[in-house]
């Protein structure tokens, strides 16, 4: 894994990309900092880190683009999964190669909250929680960067499939707003949810027996639920694509407050595509 890692970081600085990255992060977060907090004599570091959020839809895809989908054009990425290294070192010295740059950024901003110091009293305790908060939600959203960059052989479509996917994330809450609230479309898609879960069962455990019976008990025990109480559904599709807001989550860091919960669903997030990107390496690799 640290061999792997001492390459993409010698990749990342032996290429423009790095620098291209850290310049754009810098320079917009900066533009952020002087409109935000220069500009308005405000002491608040969070609302320049909250503004530039929209920054990740550019970035974590010209971060994450090249990792696997180069590998595969180039096939050179047949030479690196025949080498000692283990899958789960490949992909984790990647993802900890692009979480480094992305720290290295945000360590670089560390100077505006060191400036602001310098105009009056900031709070201290509140802006580390909220670049805390800004750099574990930039770690979950490379990690979709680079399961998508692992199932294509061109890093274009790796870009924009990245970027589509950071646009979803960002604007769950939008699309929560006009989701049906009724009972009734909420045990539809239920139903829906448990048939899914049973497929990724089925191409998991390749047992269609198991995944018929998870189907069917979790299928009764959803119809047994509506019928002892039915408004237990009522707002049950805004309520689970609201568990998934990426930006919700980091209102607790903004506000300054550090949020355990929030801090390992990000954290759970960022595993789940490393396993998943894991995973389809694996069936690349064997097939």
């Amino acid at each position: 894994m640290t061999a792997i890692y001492k390459k993409e970081i010698r990749t990342y600085f032996n290429t423009l990309t790095g620098y291209i990255f850290l310049g754009f992060f810098v320079a917009i977060t900066g533009i952020y900092f002087m409109i935000n907090n220069m500009s308005t004599g405000s002491l608040n570091y969070a609302d320049t880190l909250a503004g530039s959020l929209m920054l990740f839809w550019i970035l974590i895809p010209v971060l994450t683009m090249r990792l696997f989908a180069e590998e595969a054009r180039q096939k050179t990425d047949q030479l690196l999964f025949t080498s000692p290294v283990s899958v789960w070192g490949i992909v984790l010295g990647k993802f900890l190669a692009a979480v480094s740059l992305f720290a290295v950024g945000v360590i670089i901003t560390g100077i505006f909250p060191f400036i602001l110091s310098r105009l009056g009293t900031i709070a201290v305790e509140k802006t580390i929680n909220v670049m805390f908060g800004y750099l574990i939600l930039g770690c979950a959203l490379i990690s979709v960067g680079i399961f998508i960059s692992a199932l294509t052989d061109n890093q274009i479509v790796a870009a924009v499939a990245t970027f589509a996917a950071l646009f979803v994330l960002f604007m769950i809450d939008s699309f929560t707003a006009e989701m049906p609230i009724s009972s009734v479309s909420s045990l539809v898609f239920a139903g829906i949810v448990i048939i899914v879960i049973a497929l990724i069962l089925y191409c998991t455990v390749k047992n269609l027996i198991v995944s018929a019976v998870f189907a069917v008990i979790a299928l009764a025990a959803e119809g047994a639920l509506y019928y002892l109480n039915p408004s237990l559904y009522d707002g049950l599709i805004s309520k689970f694509f609201g568990w998934f807001s990426m930006i919700t989550r980091f209102e607790n860091f903004y506000a300054g407050v550090f949020s355990l919960a929030d801090t390992v669903y990000y954290i759970s997030f960022a595993f789940i595509f490393i396993y998943l990107t894991v995973n389809t390496i694996e069936k690349r690799r064997w097939s």
